[in-house]
């Protein structure tokens, strides 16, 4: 039987939750379908925000092919095998490619070609940030949308899609575990009247235990597990984060997935306390990316001993937090004369740059004189 996502996945916009900066009135995705716009483009979000949803509703807007393949498992013979097969052009054709930030140089470089002359109208999809996945000379050719995860009004929308009957407590948890990811609420619903016809708060969460959604790497176990991880070299417990890594690797994480969570804790709890760690936290993502699997787990296991081991410092993390606050809260404030820029005679005149003897000065904005964010 055909799973319940695709049963219920949206025929169009006026069908479809969520994304309203991109496909509500007058946004930009929408107006690019209802003007039949034909270009390429990446889709950037979560998982389960509804990236294949919006790219079959493009394809379908555009009068278009649609083809889908994932870069997990396809590769050049299958965009030659596309390409060489089409009939005459009389209509866009559309590439769907999931998870494109598994494509390596070569097969984004193989792709290129086809991209720029039209032969393909590509839409990309990924959770990862494209900026580091996709090579410059295919980025520049598309562009890129965020997606955002849904929202807990929108989940319930999603989950009322399905027809099922939840009651208030059932539906409240199940919002909450899915974490703005539709399709996880989905297969929770889907799984949990497979295997006991009704669904309640209870079987729900028995479902949750059972191995079928356990090593579900966009489920809940992922996000428990990645959170171990970083608890663990953040307590300076080695052998636990080396095990945590162990588990990831073993149930098929992307292993840069992992080495970009590791430069991230470099910087956020390492920090000053060795800087080195940032260094070595990058080697590790290069090596990962250059070298792959099996073999860079050798790699990971270094980095995870390493930070592990290191003294932990999160000053500068809550500095930039609290400075961040500042700068949302009370926005432009100005700065001061003496630090800004003078270019001109009429800004020196005015008191740009102008030096002072006072050396207590904290070159903060006045509204913000003598805060301190780094202690």
């Amino acid at each position: 039987m055909e799973p319940l996502a695709s049963r219920i996945r949206p025929q169009s916009l006026d069908e479809f939750v969520g994304q309203e900066h991109l496909v509500g009135p007058g946004k930009p995705l929408r107006l690019a379908i209802e003007q039949g716009h034909v270009f390429s483009f990446v889709l950037w979000g979560p998982p389960g925000t509804g990236k294949t949803t919006l790219a079959r509703i493009y394809a379908n807007g555009i009068n278009a092919e649609f083809h889908e393949l994932s870069a997990v498992s396809a590769g050049k013979d299958d965009i030659r095998k596309l390409v060489d097969n089409r009939t005459p052009r009389l209509v866009p054709r559309v590439l769907f490619l999931d998870e494109i930030h598994r494509f390596n140089k070569a097969q984004q470089d193989f792709l290129l070609p086809f991209v720029e002359s039209g032969e393909l109208v590509l839409v990309g999809a990924t959770t990862e940030n494209p900026s580091f996945e996709v090579i410059p000379a295919l980025l520049s050719r598309l562009r890129v949308f965020v997606l955002e995860e849904f929202s807990d009004e929108q989940m319930a929308a999603v989950i009322d899609r399905t027809g099922s009957k939840l009651d208030a407590k059932a539906k409240s948890w199940l919002v909450e575990m899915a974490n703005g990811d539709a399709r996880q609420a989905i297969t929770m619903i889907e799984n949990t009247e497979h295997l006991y016809d009704t669904i309640t708060l209870e079987t729900l969460k028995e479902t949750l235990q059972s191995k079928f959604l356990r090593y579900d790497k966009k489920g809940e176990e992922h996000y428990n597990v990645i959170s171990a991880f970083i608890k663990s070299m953040r307590a300076s417990k080695p052998d636990a984060a080396m095990y945590y890594l162990a588990r990831m690797l073993e149930s098929g994480e992307d292993p840069k997935f992992i080495a970009r969570r590791m430069v991230i804790f470099a910087s956020e709890d390492v920090g000053l306390a060795q800087p080195t760690a940032l260094v070595v936290a990058n080697a590790v993502f290069r090596a990962v990316e250059t070298i792959g699997l099996p073999e860079c787990s050798h790699n990971l296991a270094h980095g995870v001993a390493y930070l592990a081991n290191a003294p932990k410092d999160r000053s500068a993390t809550e500095a930039i937090g609290a400075a961040m606050e500042d700068a949302k809260k009370f926005g432009n404030l100005a700065v001061p004369m003496q630090i800004r820029n003078a270019p001109t005679k009429l800004m020196k005149e005015l008191g740009y740059g102008k030096k002072t003897e006072d050396q207590s000065e904290d070159l903060m904005p006045t509204k913000l004189a003598g805060r301190k964010y780094f202690e």
